[in-house]
């Protein structure tokens, strides 16, 4: 089995899970990132193509070209939209990953998924229920003259024994931190306000409304020490507030986390705010997501904000992200865009596209008597040579 996580820290979180889980079963788990050393990264990977590893879990490393697997029967894509289309594709076509079946998960399906799932041979199952204990969370979209008030809100949280998310969408202001920000297609249309960075606000915030409280600084230019250490005192509640970027998006799991302060709110695209909501809400305790806006707000922007306020409901949110963005080109690897149809409309013509999906798993499965054998070879041989090239993309989902 190969497991694929986008960040050190979701990796090895379940990596740990995993080994307390089967190890005790008698099953070998190794964790593969980009951060070990290299000495480390040969071991594994010989482990990895003598067979030795039944779970094998990891980042962007599996599909470095050195990694060669032993009859992989199951690919496992967390967090899918934090990869690329092409990144899924060459983890389920490695050497030694014969036809496996594809496991993808997200907490909230990017409206590529979801076009998919409309018409595609992808099944879907959802869990949309909250876990036992807990509270669904209250979200707030404040104007940046509240600032204020969002800093006392977040002390008196502190006061009574919880801790709190910063986010900043960059993290020193320079252009090359845009990269931290995934936009989505109108994100960043609006008349911008200059950014606050994770680095200034940290020294800013220590000297100003949160003096006297333990900040921490989490970013992704930290090395994975560094970050290990932060997090663990974070987790330990040796931090109060922790000022980060979105690096805290996924895989960060602590249940006295109680407020989400997201900055320049609507910078972000609609599935980036509602994973970084999720990282509170995570324990008994009432939790609360602020979202703080500077300058004006395109008509975009608003539905976005106005949706994370209306709803925590991941499929509702993706409905709205398809309409704000399109499902992405079908049979190809952009993930935003409408898809080249010439006639029918995804959001229109949902229900005429549902049937059409039935219609062809029918034709497939041959329960349609209507066409001669001769008739369903015309028809597949056109299917082949007309779509065959790019039909390997559309089976990564």
């Amino acid at each position: 089995v190969a497991f694929m996580a986008p960040t050190e820290i979701l990796a090895t979180q379940h990596y740990l899970y995993s080994r307390r889980l089967l190890e005790p079963l008698g099953y070998r788990i190794v964790l593969l990132t980009g951060s070990l050393e290299q000495d480390r990264k040969r071991d594994i990977r010989r482990h990895i193509a003598q067979g030795n590893a039944q779970l094998v879990i990891g980042t962007h490393a599996l599909i470095e070209d050195k990694v060669e697997f032993d009859r992989v029967g199951l690919v496992i894509v967390d967090e899918q939209h934090r990869f690329g289309v092409m990144q899924r594709f060459r983890l389920m076509k490695k050497e030694g990953a014969a036809e496996p079946d594809t496991l993808v998960m997200t907490a909230t399906p990017i409206p590529r998924t979801l076009a998919l799932t409309l018409y595609g041979d992808l099944d879907t199952s959802v869990l949309d229920e909250l876990p036992p204990g807990r509270t669904p969370i209250s979200t707030r979209r404040v104007d940046e003259s509240r600032s204020s008030e969002v800093w006392d809100f977040v002390r008196k949280q502190v006061a009574a024994g919880h801790q709190a998310y910063v986010v900043y969408p960059v993290i020193e202001g320079s252009k090359g931190d845009q990269e931290e920000l995934s936009l989505g297609a109108e994100a960043g249309k609006s008349e911008r306000a200059p950014l606050k960075a994770a680095v200034k606000m940290y020294d800013e915030l220590r000297a100003g409304p949160l003096k006297g409280l333990r900040i921490g600084l989490l970013h992704g230019r930290l090395d994975p020490d560094e970050k290990d250490v932060v997090m663990s005192r974070f987790k330990r509640g040796d931090i109060d507030v922790l000022v980060t970027t979105t690096v805290i998006e996924v895989g960060v799991d602590v249940p006295n986390a109680t407020v989400m302060v997201v900055e320049h709110a609507e910078r972000f695209g609609l599935s980036q705010l509602h994973q970084l909501r999720g990282r509170i809400g995570r324990g008994a305790a009432k939790s609360f997501c602020v979202l703080v806006t500077y300058g004006r707000v395109t008509p975009e922007g608003d539905q976005r904000l106005d949706a994370m306020v209306r709803t925590q409901n991941g499929f509702e949110i993706a409905e709205l992200d398809l309409e704000l963005r399109g499902p992405g080109e079908f049979f190809g690897t952009r993930q935003a865009g409408m898809p080249e149809l010439r006639v029918a409309n995804i959001i229109r013509d949902r229900k005429v596209l549902e049937l059409a999906k039935r219609e062809a798993e029918s034709f497939v499965q041959k329960s349609d008597t209507t066409l001669s054998d001769e008739d369903r070879r015309r028809v597949m041989d056109h299917l082949r040579s007309h779509w065959q090239r790019r039909y390997g993309l559309v089976e990564v989902g």
